[in-house]
C-alpha cells in the first residue's frame, strides 16, 4: 500500500475544503440518492463465486482489436475532432483546445501486475503519442481511469488538470505542482476561454485506489466550446443526474456515455445498454459516443456485447451512433460520419 501507484490520501487544507463539501459527510462522499452497490436479489457472496467459478463465455477477444494510428500532432488545431483509445480514454481537439480524458496506456488497468491486462491491438499509443496537452480531465480515482504510469509519463505535457475534490492529492504526490491542479465539486465550473467553459456534474458511482473508499468525488463534465457541447458521463448508473444535466445544458451535440463492464448486480454504478440509450434521451444527445468497452474486462458479459447492444438501440431509436475503431477520428462537426461495425467478425 506504500507504492506510489496507490496514490494519497487528501489532508490538510485540501481536507478542509473538502469537509465543507455538501456531498461529504461521516468522512465520506455520497450519491445523490443512496443505493446499494449491489442489485436487490444478489449478493457479494453470490458475485465473487460466479466471477471466481462459473463459466463466463468470450469475455476477452481471442482476435486482435481492428486499430489506427493517427498521428495527433498532426491535426490541425482548428480542426475539431476526438480520437478513442479504448475504455474511457479520450483525446479531444476542439475550437483551440486540446482535451484528455482518463488516459490509461498501461499494459493493466490494476496496480498489480495480475490485474485486467489491454487486448491486443487495443494498446497501441502511449504516452509519447500525445501532444501538450491544455485541460487533462479526470472523471474519478479507480485504476481503469487514473493511471498512476500514464500520468506521470505525461506530466509535462500538461497544463492544467481538472478534478473532483480530493484527486489532485494523487497528482501532488506524483509530482504535479499544486498550480496545475483545479479541483471541483459537483455543479461548479472551470473557464478555459473566451464563451468556453467546462462545467462539473454528478454521476451515481463510488471511488477509492488500495483500502481507501469514496475520499475523493466522481464526476461528469460538460464541455461547453463556442461551437458545441459535449458531455463526458464518467462512470455511473442511471438516475435522474442525466435528466437534470439535458435539462441545464440539452441539448447535447456528443453524449461520451459509460457502456460497457456493466452487470445486473450492479446496475446502481455501471449503465446497461438500455440505461445508456435512456441516458442519451435524458440528454437530448444528438450523437452517441460508447466507451467503458474494448480494452479491459470487468464485467462477466461478451466482449463485444456493449456494442452490438448499443447499436441495435441506437438505430431503433433513431440517434446517430459514433462507434470508431481504436485511433480512428471522429469528426465532431459530422454528425452523419459513417462508421464500420468493426467488431463484427472479431473472435
Amino acid at each position: 500500500m506504500r507504492q506510489p501507484q496507490f496514490g494519497a490520501s487528501p489532508e490538510g487544507e485540501r481536507l478542509a475544503r473538502i469537509e465543507k463539501s455538501p456531498n461529504y459527510k461521516n468522512g465520506q462522499f455520497h450519491n445523490q440518492i443512496e443505493k446499494p452497490t449491489i442489485s436487490e436479489g444478489y449478493t457479494i457472496a453470490g458475485e465473487i463465486y460466479s466471477t471466481l467459478f462459473k463459466h463466463h463465455p468470450r469475455t476477452s477477444p481471442v482476435d486482435s482489436i481492428p486499430s489506427v494510428k493517427t498521428n495527433l500532432f498532426n491535426i490541425p488545431l482548428d480542426s475539431n475532432v476526438l480520437v478513442w483509445f479504448g475504455h474511457s480514454s479520450c483525446f479531444i481537439q476542439l475550437d483551440g483546445k486540446r482535451i484528455l480524458i482518463d488516459p490509461v496506456f498501461s499494459e493493466r488497468a490494476s496496480p498489480l501486475p495480475w490485474g485486467p491486462k489491454a487486448y491486443p491491438g487495443s494498446d497501441i499509443y502511449t504516452a509519447a503519442d500525445i501532444p501538450p496537452i491544455d485541460y487533462l480531465i479526470i472523471s474519478h480515482d479507480h485504476y481503469d481511469h487514473l493511471d498512476y504510469q500514464t500520468v506521470v509519463a505525461i506530466k509535462d505535457k500538461v497544463k492544467h488538470v481538472i478534478c473532483g475534490l480530493g484527486v489532485g492529492a494523487h497528482f501532488e504526490y506524483w509530482g504535479y505542482p499544486a498550480e496545475k491542479l483545479i479541483e471541483k465539486d459537483w455543479n461548479e465550473q472551470v473557464n478555459v476561454g473566451a464563451n468556453y467553459t467546462i462545467y462539473t456534474a454528478p454521476t451515481h458511482h463510488e471511488s477509492g485506489r488500495g483500502l481507501r473508499s469514496a475520499k475523493t468525488l466522481w464526476m461528469s463534465y460538460i464541455i461547453q466550446s463556442p461551437s458545441m457541447k459535449i458531455y463526458y458521463s464518467g462512470d455511473g448508473g442511471y438516475d435522474h443526474h442525466y435528466a437534470a444535466t439535458g435539462k441545464k445544458f440539452g441539448p447535447i451535440d456528443l453524449a461520451i456515455i459509460e457502456n460497457g463492464q456493466y452487470d445486473k448486480a450492479w446496475r446502481s454504478v455501471h449503465n446497461l445498454p438500455e440505461d445508456v440509450l435512456q441516458a442519451a434521451k435524458d440528454l437530448k444527445a444528438k450523437r452517441i459516443l460508447p466507451v467503458h468497452n474494448s480494452k479491459f474486462t470487468l464485467g462477466k458479459h461478451p466482449w463485444d456485447e456493449p456494442l452490438i447492444k448499443i447499436s441495435a438501440l441506437a438505430k431503433a431509436n433513431n440517434i446517430p451512433l459514433a462507434s470508431p475503431m481504436i485511433g480512428e477520428v471522429v469528426h465532431l462537426n459530422n454528425r452523419q460520419q459513417p462508421f464500420k461495425q468493426w467488431w463484427l467478425g472479431v473472435k
